[in-house]
């Protein structure tokens, strides 16, 4: 049996098919979202020198070098953004009775939520299509710089990224390092 993870090489020389890339996407787009806002925004970067871009902008200076934003080489990248302004537009409007624009009423930032579904809509697109694929974040002091390469306006954060392809890895078998379902799983009271 195989089991699926997060994959961290990837085949080269296998492009991720078009289909398959709009398929990831399409099925983003239909994540749930509080109040049906989908204040989701999607990059796909596939060109090689944008993904050589991606990579530089994302690399600290003098830090660490071990991100997996500035090491990884996977042939596509998918970075997933949320928007907080589109859902205090849509919760501040008459039909959901919040007289304001205010985020201090929310009991969890959905935006960020949402926009995390998207995310897993399309790892679970890719894992069902073959391929291998991993979520990651983006350093946050180089954001701006993210941003600046690539044109993402200031409401969208980017929440992590996902790099997908043609596995290169051996498959493991990582169910010995899976939680019991037991130890987080509770019915009718937590605990005991």
């Amino acid at each position: 049996m195989r089991h699926r993870r997060m994959i961290r090489t990837y085949d080269s020389n296998r492009p991720v098919p078009p289909e398959i890339v709009d398929r990831m996407l399409s099925n983003a787009v239909r994540a749930p979202s509080a109040g049906f806002s989908q204040g989701w925004g999607f990059l796909a970067l596939e060109d090689p020198a944008d993904l050589a871009r991606f990579r530089d902008v994302c690399r600290p200076e003098g830090g660490a070098q071990d991100y997996l934003a500035i090491t990884f080489e996977a042939p596509l990248l998918i970075v997933v953004h949320s928007n907080k302004d589109v859902y205090l537009d849509r919760y501040a409007k008459p039909d959901k009775g919040v007289a304001d624009r205010s985020e201090d009423w929310w009991p969890a930032p959905y935006w960020d939520i949402d926009a995390g579904m998207a995310a897993l809509l399309i790892l679970q697109t890719a894992t069902d299509a073959g391929l291998g694929a991993c979520f990651f974040g983006l350093p946050k002091a180089r954001i701006p710089h993210y941003r600046s390469a690539f044109g993402v306006p200031e409401q969208f954060h980017p929440i992590g990224a996902i790099s997908a392809g043609y596995s290169d890895e051996p498959v493991r078998d990582l169910r010995a390092r899976r939680k019991k379902a037991d130890d987080v799983i509770h019915r009718g009271r937590w605990g005991g």
